[in-house]
């Protein structure tokens, strides 16, 4: 069978019964494919983990016969694979991964998230300072400042709350930051704990 032959045809010959169909399905987007993969994830192993996963729901797909032919056959395996990459970066972001070292302690990844007295103190000094510099930014800048980082609003809603583009609202923010460091630096505050 020809590399070029068309992928529908291949997909209508593995329906059929024809495993070698499939064969030269997976040769012929092989490369492509994993080239794909391994441009997101960086590791030779999880590229190949993936590529497996990605010809396993195709195959389970064609089986069921629940794939629909619209000439569209290497977009739809690439679709795959990108979920399948995000589904991987989400399980791993879930669950950390450590290098295994001889100086690994797991009580360093314990820790008592709440601030001591002092550091409390520190916090409240810094929060308290803030408050003073944000005071002295223009009241534009000021609103946007205090919708980003106090209100956790996106630029989005920040543009819609205050009748301006997003791109204003970002502006006012990268200005609101630059003359935040101005004021730091004229009056030589640390803000630190």
């Amino acid at each position: 069978m020809d590399i070029l032959t068309e992928d529908s045809l291949l997909i209508k010959k593995y329906v059929s019964g024809d495993e070698k169909a499939l064969e030269f399905l997976i040769a012929k987007h092989n490369q492509r494919l994993s080239s794909f993969i391994y441009s997101k994830v960086n590791n030779r192993d999880i590229t190949e983990d993936i590529f497996q996963d990605t010809f396993i729901k195709v195959i389970k797909t064609l089986r069921r016969g629940a794939y629909n032919e619209e000439g569209k056959f290497l977009p739809w395996v690439m679709r795959i694979a990108h979920n399948l990459i995000i589904d991987h970066f989400r399980k791993t972001s879930r669950m950390p991964m450590f290098e295994g070292a001889d100086s690994f302690d797991i009580f360093s990844l314990i820790g008592d998230d709440k601030l001591n007295a002092e550091r409390q103190l520190i916090k409240d000094q810094i929060d308290c300072d803030l408050e003073v510099l944000v005071a002295e930014l223009p009241a534009d800048q000021r609103e946007v400042l205090i919708m980003r980082i106090y209100k956790d609003m996106s630029f989005k809603e920040i543009s819609e709350n205050t009748g301006v583009s997003i791109n204003t609202a970002l502006g006012r923010m990268r200005y609101a930051l630059i003359n935040l460091r101005k004021i730091i630096e004229q009056h030589n505050i640390v803000l630190t704990n």
